[in-house]
């Protein structure tokens, strides 16, 4: 009696496991005047996969950044996210694809970041099209590279 309380005591907790949700992660993406590379004005990681639900934090170490999405450059349907200099800011990404975004005072030098969520990103072929400046440009498709899209 004993044996068959607890054999069904362990299947239900499994099956409460089981039902939950999955947990989201956060990832943290630093801005900062000088990478541990060596390159000034950067986004630190640069480029992130990441998994529907996932809430990344843009730090701001170094004051003077913010972080802005890119028109056309996101997921079809996402509207714009613009944090404030010098302020951190959080963006839970729901929806499948690529986001940029970019450091607005710092675009020119290349300050830019790519997060990826999902493993097939629908709209990496508008990002890998993308006009930009050339320094800017050249960052994104070396981390482009690196994830291998």
């Amino acid at each position: 009696m004993i044996r068959t309380i607890l054999k069904t005591a362990t299947l239900a907790a499994g099956a409460v496991l089981l039902a939950l949700p999955a947990l989201s992660a956060e990832i943290e993406i630093k801005m900062l005047n000088k990478g541990s590379d060596g390159q000034a004005m950067v986004f630190e990681p640069a480029a992130v996969k990441a998994a529907p639900g996932d809430t990344i934090k843009f730090v701001s170490v170094d004051k003077g950044h913010d972080a802005a999405s890119m028109p056309g450059l996101v997921p079809e349907g996402v509207a714009d996210i613009k944090g404030k200099i010098s302020q951190d800011l959080v963006v839970t990404v729901d929806q499948a694809g690529a986001y940029v975004f970019k450091c607005t005072p710092h675009f020119g030098m290349g300050m830019i970041a790519l997060v990826v969520v999902g493993d097939a990103p629908s709209n990496i072929d508008a990002v890998k099209a993308a006009k930009m400046p050339k320094k800017a440009k050249e960052r994104l498709d070396a981390e482009i590279a690196k994830l291998g899209l």
